[in-house]
């Protein structure tokens, strides 16, 4: 969408902003008059729907007696649910919540590319030998289906497809001793990170094509997921920009390193093909009231000795709204590593932590806790710990040694690509972003 040559919004986004704030005006008009009209009714839905979950989930991660009661109380809460006299009361929530949804839909529409702060780049020209490796079984197919080996040679790039059972590091250094001045690769983020640290090691500039399952790492660079052959156009006329990475144990990592009860669900047979499945089935024993964990580490403030039920260290700070998203960065460059340690009581929290982790709202659980740091160790008293590094499983023996590479990555992109994450195209709580819609509908930048 084009910007008006005195920088300030376009009609169309003017008008999204008036859209999106009169509707979460509405939302809230609809939330009070239920409040005011059905106040018993409409408290009620919300506390037995919440002891649904609640419940539930405390079934799921107990054993014996206690899931039973769990269960049984859970069972209790949804008859009521169900029985509760009239339906206006789901109606009016199920109003509220569509009116909220058209808020935030029209809400990126106006906001548009204002709030980012945009990186330092600068412009350079084609690659003169370029390789793009591609890995075929990532992602379901992705780089066989999108045919991006053929579409690379488009843009003068010489396709490289990962051969079963071999070494993708190997194949990479191969490259660059065949004198490739881009690397390129179209795979998960696993793969991103071994061919990302072969162009660091080299100095060579760096080409992210996302061809995995979740491209976090694409994400975070302002990339479009769904559109990998896209990103094959940073071969050619295109824009660099540095980026950090993060190392634990001398291997390096594009987006997160995880510890706990992700890496050990990742593990665990069938995880890929059944997620929820096999978290559902692993919870009990990760969780229970027998479990304890034995990961130590040092606080923001310094002193060691803490333990923690899930660690996530990533290559620069996330802004979390659930775990089992992870999130995004809303930047690459803060020469930083972000932690996220999170505590669970067996016999209290779990229930706190589901609903907080269904409603988006995981930073607010009194488990979690959020830093930044140069350097990170964790200790451990068994003799492996289990990662998730990238989302590929790992072992390691304590203890696990973290450190930021600020700078190390030079990264190029197309120069018609988005350019910001997803965290950094959206305003920090409700209050800043209803600030930013006035200052659009005013006829001002989303940022003040």
């Amino acid at each position: 969408m084009a910007e008006r040559a005195d920088g300030r919004p376009p009609v169309i986004r003017r008008v999204g902003a008036g859209i999106s704030v009169a509707a979460l005006l509405a939302a809230f008009a609809v939330v009070l008059g239920a409040l005011f009209r059905h106040p018993v009714q409409l408290v009620l839905a919300v506390l037995l729907l919440g002891g649904v979950l609640g419940a539930g989930w405390a079934a799921l991660v107990r054993r014996g007696l206690p899931a039973v009661a769990a269960a049984a109380l859970g069972g209790v809460a949804a008859v009521l649910l169900v029985l509760l006299p009239g339906v206006h009361a789901y109606a009016l929530l199920a109003t509220a919540a569509g009116l909220a949804g058209v808020s935030f839909a029209t809400a990126r529409t106006a906001l548009g590319r204002d709030l980012p702060r945009p990186p330092r780049i600068c412009r350079t020209g084609p690659a003169r030998s370029g390789v793009l490796l591609l890995n075929p079984l990532s992602g379901k197919g992705v780089a066989t289906a999108s045919r991006l080996g053929d579409r690379a040679r488009g843009f003068g790039a010489r396709p490289v497809e990962l051969g079963l059972g071999e070494d993708l590091r190997e194949v990479a250094e191969r490259a660059v001793a065949g004198g490739a001045d881009v690397l390129g690769m179209a795979g998960g983020d696993g793969c991103q990170a071994v061919v990302a640290d072969v162009a660091r090691r080299h100095g060579l500039p760096f080409v992210c094509v996302p061809a995995g399952t979740r491209n976090h790492f694409a994400r975070d660079l302002g990339l479009d997921r769904e559109d990998p052959a896209g990103a094959l156009a940073a071969f050619g006329e295109a824009v660099e920009r540095r980026v950090d990475l993060g190392v634990v144990d001398g291997r390096v990592f594009v987006n997160n390193v995880s510890l706990g009860v992700y890496a050990a669900v990742v593990r665990v047979p069938g995880y890929r093909e059944a997620k929820v499945a096999t978290i559902a089935r692993c919870l009990p024993e990760l969780l229970g009231p027998d479990a304890r964990s034995r990961l130590r580490f040092p606080g923001p403030d310094g002193p060691p000795g803490r333990a923690a039920d899930v660690v996530l260290v990533s290559n620069g700070p996330y802004r979390l709204e659930r775990l089992s998203g992870f999130g995004s960065r809303e930047r690459l460059d803060g020469g930083v590593l972000g932690v996220v340690t999170v505590v669970v009581d067996r016999a209290r929290d779990v229930p706190e932590l589901v609903t907080a982790e269904l409603s988006g709202n995981v930073a607010r659980f009194p488990g979690y806790r959020a830093w930044t740091t140069s350097a990170f160790t964790v200790e451990s008293a068994d003799p492996v710990v289990d990662l998730a590094v990238d989302g590929e499983p790992l072992r390691c023996a304590p203890p696990l040694r973290f450190h930021a590479l600020p700078g190390a990555l030079r990264v190029r992109l197309p120069p018609g690509a988005p350019g910001a994450s997803p965290a950094a195209a959206a305003p920090k709580g409700v209050r800043r972003a209803v600030a930013a819609l006035l200052r659009v509908l005013a006829g001002r930048p989303a940022r003040g």
